[in-house]
């Protein structure tokens, strides 16, 4: 075994960064960030290292921000003013709280239906056991606010103690707006009390959309339709529009990054021309990944990566090492075993989907899984570490 040989593979550094403000020049701070990072802890960057940023510090340079009155003037706007449907939020003070604030400013009344026993992205109203044990019926039944507090009372969130049922009330009538709320998951169950709706799934949007509108609904917008342009001179996103924005004060949210493949194209020269190296560079929000406790899937933006450079297309194609040491070559052992199965990955195919060697990898999209490595790494408090280095990820077991 040689002295050189690589004792380390996949390595995710938190980058520490000035805070970025409006305007600054996001492409010249991440690259001098990580060039004096890689100086002071004396590593060097290598040809396919990954530098990912958080979306957040790139919506913050864009000055990609609305006001509640900015949305409550374009639902109004595009939904009439009247009595809105509001389907499916998740249960947030962070992603959706302000979001309704806005909307409900909007309008005259908010017909609110929440799906149970949790929403799109697991965070719980109720237990299923306490459905089985009220006989309910989550896919056909349609409750009333009275009927919910009947069967099930107050229900807390389990990280927030947060009673949302209520939270959301509370927002739309000091919005000024008149509330009503049911539960249902059948997108159809709104048509019996709205016909000009408001959409707020992420993940789902497209399948709702389209069953309410077969349905005979007049007016469907999702919240990817709500801000998709410039209201008084607020910002936007034409792709995204509401989707993955988030508080920002009490007044005002930020939106998800417009338009970001130039800045990911910069930074990736800018390495270029400083090193010699060749990067790959993504733009990152949300992982995307469950929590096991809670039951809360991360991923509330619409896209874990709304940016990066082409090297992050595909998917992994790697071979299961487990699968050939204990079948393949389960008679070697030793530097004879670590030969072959060297041998096998320097000859493996281009794609290996189907093949019983791979059987057991991850075969996700790449900025899906470094977007969640990322996202893990940089945390969403107080680490100060909006950009993140991550080393050896395309190595394999043959690279030394």
């Amino acid at each position: 075994m040689s002295n050189q040989e690589r004792k380390v593979g996949t390595v995710s550094r938190g980058i520490r960064c000035p805070i970025i403000r409006e305007g600054d020049d996001l492409a010249s701070i991440v690259t001098t960030s990580v060039l004096e990072a890689a100086e002071s802890e004396g590593f060097a960057l290598r040809d396919r290292d990954v530098i990912a940023i958080t979306e957040s510090i790139v919506a913050r340079s864009q000055g990609n921000y609305a006001s509640v009155a900015d949305i409550a003037a374009d639902v109004r706007e595009k939904l009439g003013g009247g009595t809105i449907g509001v389907m499916f939020p998740i249960l947030s003070r962070n992603r959706f709280a302000i979001c309704l604030r806005g909307i409900a400013m909007g309008a005259k009344k908010v017909v609110l239906m929440l799906s149970y026993p949790s929403d799109e992205v697991g965070n719980e109203l109720v237990s299923l056991d306490k459905l089985d044990e009220a006989g309910v019926n989550p896919y056909s039944d349609v409750l009333t606010l009275d009927r919910y507090r009947e069967l099930f009372g107050v229900n807390r969130h389990e990280f927030t103690g947060v009673d949302y049922v209520e939270y959301y009330g509370n927002i739309i009538r000091e919005a000024g707006a008149e509330a009503e709320i049911i539960f249902a998951n059948r997108p159809e169950a709104m048509l019996r009390y709205a016909d000009h709706i408001l959409t707020c799934d992420i993940h789902t949007r497209a399948r709702t959309k389209r069953l309410l509108l077969s349905g005979g609904a007049k007016v469907v917008c999702g919240l990817d339709d709500i801000m998709t342009a410039s209201v008084n001179g607020s910002g936007f996103n034409v792709r995204y529009g509401l989707l993955g924005s988030n508080k920002s004060t009490e007044d005002k949210i930020k939106l998800f990054p417009r338009e970001c493949k130039d800045l990911v194209l910069e930074i990736q020269a800018r390495i270029l021309n400083a090193t010699g190296k060749h990067v790959e560079v993504m733009v990152y929000g949300d992982g995307a990944f469950k929590d096991p406790q809670g039951k809360i899937w991360e991923l509330a933006d619409p896209v874990v990566s709304p940016a990066y450079t082409d090297g992050l297309v595909g998917t992994p194609n790697e071979l299961k090492l487990k699968y050939l040491a204990d079948n393949d070559f389960k008679d070697l052992s030793g530097e004879a075993l670590k030969q072959a199965i060297s041998d096998s990955i320097r000859k493996k195919e281009d794609n290996l989907v189907g093949n019983m060697v791979s059987q057991g990898t991850t075969p996700r999209q790449l900025t899906d899984l470094i977007g969640s490595l990322c996202d893990l790494t940089s945390g969403s408090g107080d680490k100060g570490t909006p950009v993140v280095l991550v080393q050896g990820y395309f190595d394999n077991y043959t690279n030394a």
